[in-house]
């Protein structure tokens, strides 16, 4: 099959970024649905910033995901894994049909991302903490390809307790990685409680504004000052690297669920699922 040289997926879509944001929730949701469980605050609250990267930001081509010219998605935080299915269904990466074998036995859509089962999917993130550190060599290595390709890396506000993070953040700036733009999930809540009463990381654009980075931090529920972050990501003229630092709202788009008491792993119950997609669904109607 021949390919022309870049492909941008949206060129030629009238489909707008926010319709984008709310089909990515929706297969979100259709997936814990499946199973009755699933990391789905998260899923939708970082839908939007999902949104922005595989529909406005990145370069790739949906039927072939290990084109070497493509920008590189890597997801930091494997247990975001059904947000990023999400996405890949969105983009046609992966055929929607699959949705309904999330988490199932011989799925390519595990419950924690794995780079070996999933297209699209560029690292195994489970052990969190590592995302930055390969985001690293990854842009090393393409810089020295004499690669056009960007490298993004989502990670979430829990990594930063980890020194592992603060050392790949070091290190991408001594080399000049001007082709990595890191991508901070601050929604404030991890495992073992509220992110800032396990390890206060605030204030954190200074942090790394002095580790060497452009910073910009934005609300990650925002699709227009999401657009403007990417887009000055990617055109900021400094030989350096590039961070966005996205608050965003656990369980953005489903109102009840916005509102439960917010935990690392939300319960939703078993009647609910089909009330959060009616909820959703009327959240978009004209």
């Amino acid at each position: 099959m021949v390919h022309p040289p870049e492909i941008h997926p949206r060129e030629g879509s009238n489909v707008s970024l926010d319709d984008r944001a709310y089909r990515i929730r929706r297969h979100a949701l259709l997936m814990g649905e499946v199973q009755g469980q699933g990391y789905i605050a998260q899923a939708l609250g970082i839908s939007d910033v999902l949104a922005v990267s595989y529909f406005h930001a990145m370069t790739y081509r949906p039927d072939d995901p290990e084109w070497e010219g493509r920008d590189r998605f890597l997801l930091s935080i494997g247990h975001y894994a059904i947000a990023l299915y999400a996405a890949l269904i969105e983009a046609g990466i992966i055929p929607e049909d699959e949705l309904g074998t999330y988490g199932s036995d011989d799925s390519r859509l595990p419950m924690s991302g794995m780079a070996a089962y999933t297209p699209g999917m560029e690292i195994t993130g489970g052990s969190l903490g590592h995302g930055l550190g390969i985001a690293v060599g990854m842009a090393l290595g393409l810089k020295r390809k004499a690669s056009a390709a960007f490298v993004y890396n989502l990670f979430s506000d829990g990594e930063l307790d980890d020194g592992s993070t603060w050392e790949a953040a070091m290190s991408a700036a001594s080399f000049g990685l001007d082709n990595l733009v890191g991508i901070v999930d601050v929604n404030g809540m991890q495992a073992d409680g509220p992110s800032r009463g396990v390890l206060n990381f605030e204030p954190l654009a200074p942090k790394f504004e002095a580790f060497g980075w452009f910073v910009q931090r934005v609300d990650g529920n925002d699709i227009e000052a999401l657009v403007k972050a990417f887009d000055a990501a990617r055109s900021h003229p400094e030989r350096c690297p590039r961070i966005i630092i996205c608050d965003t709202k656990m369980a953005k788009g489903v109102p009840f669920l916005e509102a439960r008491e917010r935990n690392h792993f939300l319960r939703v119950e078993a009647d609910e699922w089909r009330e959060a997609l009616a909820v959703l669904d009327e959240g978009r109607l004209p």
